[in-house]
């Protein structure tokens, strides 16, 4: 079985669009500091990096299934210009209302990774910047990590295992921690 770390992608891999509104061409994608280094660091750790992100942008009409999936196409190209490699992308067309299994925080989209890329749930972490990431990433059997401002050790935590200022500290975290793990097991 192999392990992975699931990423959120607005707030987690990307700065996130106002308000009310979406991220929807290239030109507005902006990374986020530590990102890059990040997934390299995650790669040479042997995580696999999967995507799991919310889209509703498709359901309002305000990106077409082709854009957004030239758009993934884009980042997972620039990631490996930046020497880092995405595993996969999983995304959830529907809107809030649609009760569909996929749109966190139902696990249907990391319930689908585990399975496709052969992931064990309890060796692996979602990353999120919300309480449905969390939620998703419990629901699925991973641990969870929330990339947050707040700097009190319980506001907002939404029942996370550790909280990060961003992506690049949530993965010396999960390292440490997963290193603490298996030099703890017995032999």
């Amino acid at each position: 079985m192999n392990k992975a770390v699931f990423l959120d992608r607005d707030g987690v891999i990307n700065r996130k669009a106002p308000e009310g509104d979406y991220v929807v061409r290239w030109d507005e994608f902006e990374l986020l500091p530590g990102v890059a280094e990040a997934i390299r660091v995650l790669n040479r750790a042997a995580y696999q990096v999967i995507v799991v992100t919310n889209q509703r942008a498709v359901a309002k009409n305000r990106i077409a299934l082709p854009e957004l999936e030239d758009l993934h196409r884009k980042l997972v190209a620039k990631m490996a210009e930046l020497g880092g490699v995405i595993d996969g992308i999983y995304f959830c067309p529907h809107d809030l209302e649609s009760n569909c299994e996929c749109r966190k925080p139902k696990p249907g989209m990391l319930l689908r990774a585990l399975e496709e890329f052969q992931i064990d749930p309890k060796v692996s972490w979602m990353v999120g910047d919300s309480a449905v990431d969390i939620q998703a990433g419990r629901s699925s059997g991973c641990r969870t990590a929330l990339i947050t401002t707040s700097s009190s050790p319980t506001d907002g935590k939404f029942g996370a295992d550790m909280l990060a200022r961003d992506l690049y500290q949530a993965v010396q975290m999960i390292l440490k921690a997963d290193t603490a793990a298996r030099d703890s097991r017995p032999f």
